[in-house]
């Protein structure tokens, strides 16, 4: 049934009023530290569809509408780089008709945002896919590398879409690239004089900074593998929602969170930076 007109005026209203509240109140939390990088663990799609008697399909698709409200909050709020744990390497083990439909149901959003790239170029996000990709089939990792190329001069917010990916592989095809950069591979001398700093040069995620918050949700306090690196000096949050339920404000509860630890945070990230030059000095 079509919304009459004065349902329709009152939508726009409350929409309105939502969006004023909404910038009011991200003002009050950027007089607090702003995190640079969320990344998140979108954790239970599938039981939303069990809990809600939806199709699979439809337990996705409300996954990806919560998706899209948390990108414009974290771009409103001005976090400059947002990641998702959008398929793990170890999801390929499920059944068949599942991952061809997380993959069809990518390739569908990677197609329109090709179709129209009017809302990616007017507020400047730059698309990035992290992972193994040559563990995807050709016309995905041909459209992801197609969205990538039509997205890079744009730097005002940055996301990243780790596909194919598990944080053990990142680190082992990073290992692997710092060797073949140093030629100890084949019948060469093995070199073990490798730093940190070498290693993190090859790592898919040595274009970011490491995340500030990890946010997973339906109650898992598990990263499953997701940026083991990274997540060092992380803050992370587990709230009991669904993806699908995931809202406004779970994100606002994990940057006050954030920014009550985060001095806490910073001194330690600074007495381990001195500890790594000293022992690189010695």
């Amino acid at each position: 049934m079509a919304m009459t007109a004065s349902a329709r005026s009152s939508s726009g209203i409350l929409e309105n009023l939502g969006g004023f509240f909404r910038k009011f109140f991200f003002r009050i939390l950027s007089v607090g530290p702003i995190p640079t990088h969320v990344a998140f663990i979108m954790d239970g799609n599938r039981r939303y569809a069990k809990k809600q008697n939806l199709s699979l399909e439809a337990g996705y698709r409300a996954g990806t509408l919560s998706l899209i409200s948390i990108l414009k909050y974290c771009y409103e709020l001005r976090i400059h780089y947002v990641s998702i744990y959008a398929f793990s390497i170890d999801n390929f083990r499920r059944r068949p008709h599942e991952v061809k439909l997380v993959m069809d149901l990518l390739q569908e959003k990677l197609q329109a945002i090709l179709d129209d790239q009017t809302i990616l170029h007017s507020y400047g996000i730059r698309v990035l896919f992290i992972g193994d990709l040559k563990l995807l089939n050709d016309s995905l990792r041909v459209l992801a590398e197609e969205v990538e190329s039509a997205t890079a001069n744009n730097n005002n917010f940055v996301f990243n879409i780790c596909i194919s990916y598990t944080s053990t592989n990142e680190i082992v095809r990073a290992v692997y690239e710092c060797c073949r950069e140093k030629k100890v591979m084949e019948n060469d001398p093995i070199d073990y004089n490798v730093s940190v700093e070498d290693l993190e040069k090859h790592m898919d995620m040595g274009i970011c900074p490491e995340p500030d918050i990890l946010i997973r949700t339906s109650g898992e306090a598990r990263l499953s593998n997701f940026f083991l690196w990274q997540t060092t000096y992380c803050y992370l949050y587990s709230p009991a929602a669904l993806w699908p339920e995931i809202s406004l404000r779970h994100l606002v509860w994990a940057v006050l969170n954030f920014q009550r630890i985060h001095p806490y945070l910073e001194n330690q990230k600074k007495k381990q930076m001195k500890k790594m030059k000293m022992e690189k000095e010695e």
